[in-house]
């Protein structure tokens, strides 16, 4: 079994969208200067026994066109080049978006599930509690600015079958889903175990950074349920502990330099 990590640009934002508070004005010094930072965007690829599974697609490339909305283009503004596209990503490998029959989306958020009109042809696993609750906020009404981090074209996107996920199970030998709520409604991660570089847990947006991750675990800026966002980093610490595994931090920038991606793996 191979997991390729694959590059397909970043997002920029200020830090307290990332990390709660990260930037606080206080009584002696009330006007503090705030932080904008990098966000690298990742999909995954995991190649195995001759098939592929896809664990989200990032970003749309069309977003900064007018594919976002204006707010979610301001605040969180996509640089992607065409080389960091997803289908040039896995062509870097000789895969072709038909090539995937099976695709997993960490939630629907517009870094994730931006690509999925390349899949139309797949089944498409997403947390059942974050696909109902993207469905809603995109069909309340038609102003984007009420939709958060969905897009409404995202979510309406055929496909050959969405398989709505509310518990953990194996999806193939070696993968495990696991759910891990809180950043939003429902999010699923996958734990990868690998012959030779050992147990890999991505847990994506669960854990946006290792500040995040601590210990002491951080709020992120984005946060649906707090409760279950904080149960769901101890959850995550515990299948670290018991696996002894490494976890891939889902926007951590400086982390990120030391990953390796396409074409290079993981096995």
């Amino acid at each position: 079994m191979k997991l390729y990590i694959l590059n397909t640009g970043y997002l920029e934002s200020d830090k307290n969208n990332v990390v709660a508070c990260s930037t606080v004005g206080t009584y002696s010094k009330p006007h503090v200067e705030n932080s904008w930072i990098k966000l690298p965007v990742m999909a995954f690829l995991i190649e195995n026994n001759g098939e592929y599974i896809l664990y989200d697609t990032g970003s749309n490339p069309e977003a900064m066109n007018g594919y976002w909305p204006e707010g979610l283009r301001e605040t969180y503004p996509l640089y992607q080049s065409k080389e960091e596209r997803l289908e040039n990503q896995l062509a870097l490998i000789g895969v072709k978006p038909e090539d995937i029959k099976t695709v997993v989306l960490s939630h629907m958020h517009l870094d994730h599930a931006g690509n999925i009109h390349l899949f139309k042809h797949a089944n498409v696993y997403v947390p059942k509690a974050d696909f109902m609750f993207g469905q809603t906020q995109v069909h309340l009404n038609p102003d984007p600015a009420t939709h958060g981090g969905y897009v409404k074209a995202d979510l309406d996107v055929p496909v050959k079958q969405y398989i709505l996920v509310d518990e953990d199970f194996e999806l193939a030998p070696g993968i495990e889903v696991v759910n891990l709520p809180g950043h939003t409604p429902g999010l699923i991660g996958l734990i990868v175990h690998l012959e030779k570089d050992g147990t890999i847990i991505l847990p994506q947006d669960c854990v946006y950074t290792q500040e995040v991750y601590g210990p002491p675990a951080k709020a992120s800026g984005l946060l649906y349920d707090s409760i279950e966002f904080f149960k769901s980093i101890e959850k995550l610490r515990k299948l670290q502990k018991k696996y002894n595994a490494k976890i891939v931090f889902a926007h951590d920038y400086e982390f990120f330099k030391t990953l390796k991606t396409v074409p290079e793996y993981y096995e």
